[in-house]
């Protein structure tokens, strides 16, 4: 992980039990292809909320806010979005903010 000041959006869903495996299948190839593919995108979890049943969380980084637009305009996440529409019960909205770098101390 790279120690820079950076752009962090939050997606949450809220995934169909039955349709729980197939929907991080898809999220996991999905996050390696944002990763890979997108020289503004340096990390993208898919994280199985254990506090919420049949939760999803994605934790991305990007450069900043221009990376993340880009993001959002790439065919792979309008492919994705088709893909998962009949997975998810529902989506929470986006959360954004800036991560700061932490200062170390010698």
């Amino acid at each position: 992980m790279q120690n820079k000041a950076s752009h962090v959006v939050i997606a949450e869903f809220e995934v169909r039990p039955e349709r729980f495996a197939e929907f991080i299948a898809l999220a996991r190839r999905f996050s390696v292809e944002c990763v890979e593919s997108e020289p503004g995108c340096w990390q993208f979890d898919v994280v199985e909320l254990a506090t919420t049943p049949s939760g999803v969380l994605f934790y991305e980084a990007y450069d900043d806010v221009a990376a993340f637009e880009a993001h959002c305009h790439t065919p792979h996440l309008a492919a994705f979005k088709k893909a998962f529409k009949d997975l998810v019960v529902g989506e929470k909205p986006l959360r954004q903010g800036s991560r700061a770098s932490a200062a170390i101390a010698d």
